[in-house]
């Protein structure tokens, strides 16, 4: 390990540590425009410079590895001259549009021009100007303000996958473009906007919306889909006005998806702001105590068994809890969160998690995906593959369809007689995995929501077992969930109770008149038409699929507006932070369902946040356990059954539209058009 003096201080570092990252050990600040710890080095920007003792000129410190002896001086004359060089050429082309650009306030290169920028400028000639161009509904782009840095570049090469960015023309003349002028067609796009550090790439929905001083910042984490990357949120007044990636190294490192990130336009679109009550056929507005009393009365003396309750994707856990509890006293065994049909083995927790967590993806040799385009259904889940891949030494073989992921893959096959061929040992990749230190296997949505799908989970579990992908330390075992309720909810039992039915046996005795009072809460993904003459309660927060079939409506909180508790698809219990206060008269979900059990004579034994977290505890000590994610034991689960025959079926078609918020949202609306019809006819990159 190389032994330096910086400043005066002497730091022992890593090998191949820069110099930049060793002053950064010691908290010496280096002004810096294109390193970026996540990418690879450029070194083109120059200000970085640093005076190295023997050497004759300034050194970029990004670039330059520490050596044992190496004498380092980042504060001298020379170094300050250096970079005040490099600021008054960087600042020649660059236009006077502070005023107007919306990185005004969170710009690295204002900040670095007061440090190290002159008061008046030496450069006389005509500014250089670059004509805009269109990257898509997302980003916008004002090139004059770019000073190739290329951390665009380089964010789309190496993280996102899409090489669609470069420098083209040399000299003054070059300009960084899209080659073919089109659209930047990835999923982790708006992270542009994050990685350049000045205004030529912002937000095109937030473009001259706000400034952040003006905003109030909440952190808290995403429920768009199950990774529940961590976010903070930026609203004024009651609305929310864009939303942001934080540092989570265990689960989105700094980035976020598109639809995290762009989808909170939805918020304030067909919102449910007041309660209904179907009249002569029609949804009419009214109020609580009316709402309520329509409840209670067609509640009132029906017998358990003809009430049942479906939870959706985005509902909270102190929501899920609390409807549990209401139709256990009323009586009922029906109830399920898994709304897209799925029926596989929940007896283990093993069963149903992302076991190998997603930090521990870089530690894989081997993944096999089935029935999944992580992709589309968890594209940071992706992007952490693809950094595996990039590192070497990564085989990845996909069962299902052939898609397009960023990566090479070997595409095994299509149906699940390719997983029970691997089990049996006959397939030549059973010789791949038995040799693997670190297998992992993913089951995805599309693998689990067929009539198969316990089958399919018994098979991938006596893979697991054959190929000891479950040993000392590690547990390649993996389910990847796409709805952010789905974990928390089976945490909870949320599930039917004995003699109940599940998601279809709901539908099912509803058709057919069994069924006679159906609870939606949050559930929007469901197909209406199948609720027959059921008298339906719709409890959420937009005007969706389900408030449209309701009979009664009541509107509840979105997961900005509540203090809400989720668990990840890896089991990580994470807490959703109240950002803006709920729409009109809408309120928390618990708080409804604790005013209707108090109707209906049922009070619900908790009266604040604190006391339903508690009853959360109390159902499953889990819950307890805030930001970690507890390992489950190894145990027996699955239910084996015959495989069909017929290939898996994608589970997301349109990534921008999977919710009632991004459904609601303008801007994935825009994304829709402008992307998915592009998708359609490509095929995957694997060998």
């Amino acid at each position: 390990m190389p032994k330096l003096t910086i400043d005066g201080m002497e730091v022992e570092v890593e090998a191949g540590t820069s110099v930049l990252q060793a002053c950064e050990q010691l908290g010496i600040e280096v002004p810096r425009f294109c390193y970026h710890e996540r990418l690879s080095v450029a070194a083109n920007c120059r200000m970085c410079l640093v005076e190295m003792e023997r050497s004759p000129k300034p050194i970029a410190s990004c670039s330059m590895p520490c050596a044992d002896g190496m004498v380092i001086r980042t504060n001298t004359e020379q170094a300050q001259k250096a970079r005040k060089g490099v600021m008054e050429l960087i600042l020649i082309n660059h236009p006077l549009d502070c005023p107007i650009c919306d990185q005004g306030g969170e710009c690295d290169l204002q900040d670095q021009a007061v440090a190290y920028g002159y008061d008046r400028s030496r450069y006389a000639e005509e500014k250089r100007s670059v004509q805009d161009k269109d990257f898509g509904p997302l980003i916008n782009a004002e090139m004059t303000r770019c000073i190739h840095c290329t951390r665009c570049v380089r964010f789309c090469d190496e993280i996102a996958g899409v090489a669609v960015l470069g420098a083209v023309g040399r000299g003054t003349h070059t300009e960084i473009s899209t080659y073919v002028e089109r659209a930047i067609t990835s999923e982790l796009s708006g992270n542009l906007a994050d990685v350049c550090p000045v205004g030529a790439l912002t937000s095109k929905p937030y473009r001259f919306k706000a400034r952040p001083w003006e905003l109030r910042k909440t952190e808290t984490v995403d429920v768009l889909d199950a990774v529940g990357s961590n976010i903070r949120v930026d609203a004024r007044g009651g609305e929310v006005l864009r939303v942001l990636p934080r540092l989570n190294e265990d689960v989105n490192e700094e980035w976020i998806s598109d639809k995290t990130r762009f989808a909170c336009d939805g918020l304030k679109r067909q919102r449910l702001d007041r309660p209904y009550v179907r009249r002569n056929g029609k949804l009419e507005p009214v109020s609580w105590d009316e709402a309520l009393d329509a409840v209670v009365a067609r509640l009132q003396g029906l017998d358990g068994a003809r009430i049942a309750g479906l939870a959706g994707d985005l509902v909270d856990a102190e929501a899920m809890i609390a409807l549990k509890d209401l139709l256990l006293s009323l009586g009922s065994p029906h109830l399920d969160c898994r709304q897209d049909g799925a029926r596989y083995d929940v007896s283990e927790r093993v069963g149903y998690l992302f076991n190998t967590t997603i930090a521990g993806i870089e530690q894989a040799d081997v993944i096999v995906l089935v029935g999944t385009n992580p992709r589309l259904e968890a594209p940071l889940v992706n992007a952490r593959i693809r950094k595996r891949y990039r590192e070497g030494g990564l085989k990845v073989g996909v069962i299902g369809p052939s898609v397009e992921l960023g990566y090479v893959y070997e595409h095994l096959g299509s149906d699940a007689g390719v997983l029970a061929a691997i089990a049996e040992g006959s397939h030549p990749l059973a010789a791949t995995l038995k040799a693997a230190s670190r297998p992992m296997i993913i089951l995805g949505a599309g693998a689990l929501v067929r009539e198969d799908g316990p089958a399919v989970q018994a098979v991938a579990r006596e893979i697991a077992a054959r190929y000891d992908l479950v040993r000392d330390g590690w547990n390649g075992f993996n389910v990847l969930h796409l709805a952010a309720a789905r974990v928390g909810a089976l945490d909870l039992g949320f599930l039917p109770q004995v003699g109940g039915r599940d998601t279809r046996g709901i539908l099912d005795g509803a058709k057919a008149g069994d069924i006679e009072v159906v609870y939606l809460l949050g559930a929007d993904e469901i197909d209406a038409s199948r609720l027959g003459n059921a008298f339906v309660i719709y409890q959420g927060h937009h005007g969706d699929r389900g408030a449209h079939r309701a009979d009664v409506v009541l509107p509840g909180a979105a997961y900005t507006e509540k203090n809400g508790t989720y668990v990840n698809t890896e089991g990580r219990v994470q807490q959703a932070r109240m950002a803006v206060f709920p729409a009109g008269e809408a309120r928390e979900d618990w708080k409804i369902l604790r005013a209707l059990s108090e109707r209906l004579g049922r009070r619900l034994p908790y009266d604040n946040l604190g006391q339903i977290r508690d009853r959360l505890v109390a159902v499953n000590p889990l819950f307890a356990t805030k930001g970690d994610v507890q390992a489950a034991p190894w145990r027996p689960f699955g239910v084996s059954g015959a495989l069909l025959e017929e290939p898996f079926q994608p589970a997301v078609d349109n990534f921008y539209m999977t919710d009632p918020i991004s459904r609601a949202s303008l801007t994935m609306a825009k994304c829709t058009d402008a992307f998915v019809p592009s998708r359609e006819g490509k095929t995957g990159t694997h060998g």
